[in-house]
């Protein structure tokens, strides 16, 4: 039996370009670019992490889009993942997205849906001492011609 599509067709048909993956290094109370869109607007179609470092010390994770112009905004919640430890593999999305902004979570689903124009999508980690390490993944589309979304 022949295959008409295949896997990376299909996931580029359905979830756009990528997917693109940013590790975020080991964990320190900061803010981190993980993402930079260049060239105008695109759209996030799916973004989720996988804990690359058990994270096992009390922090609070979220993640926030820092346009070049305009209003910084969250697109998680701060949510504590370390004080119940979560453990390499653990892939991280979020829960319920009928909240504003969602809650990062164990498992759950990817965030998408998402237009992020020229600038940055940014970690920022509080708590002191916080360990551990994510690796972030995206699909995207670009809505501006010539847009772009690349690891940082």
């Amino acid at each position: 039996m022949s295959t008409l599509i295949q896997g990376t067709e299909l996931r580029s048909l359905v979830l756009g370009r990528g997917p693109v993956a940013s590790p975020s290094g080991a964990f320190a109370a900061d803010t981190r670019t993980i993402f930079t869109v260049t060239g105008g607007q695109v759209m996030i179609t799916a973004l989720w992490g996988v804990v690359t470092t058990s994270i096992t010390v009390a922090n609070t994770v979220k993640l926030q889009t820092n346009p070049t112009t305009g209003d910084t905004a969250d697109l998680t919640t701060a949510t504590d993942i370390g004080t119940t430890d979560t453990a390499a593999g653990t892939v991280l999305g979020v829960l319920d997205q009928t909240d504003t902004p969602p809650d990062l979570n164990r498992g759950g689903k990817a965030l998408g849906g998402i237009v992020v124009s020229t600038g940055d999508v940014e970690q920022v980690t509080t708590g002191t001492n916080p360990d551990g390490a994510v690796t972030w993944h995206c699909t995207w589309v670009p809505l501006t011609d010539g847009a772009a979304l690349v690891a940082s």
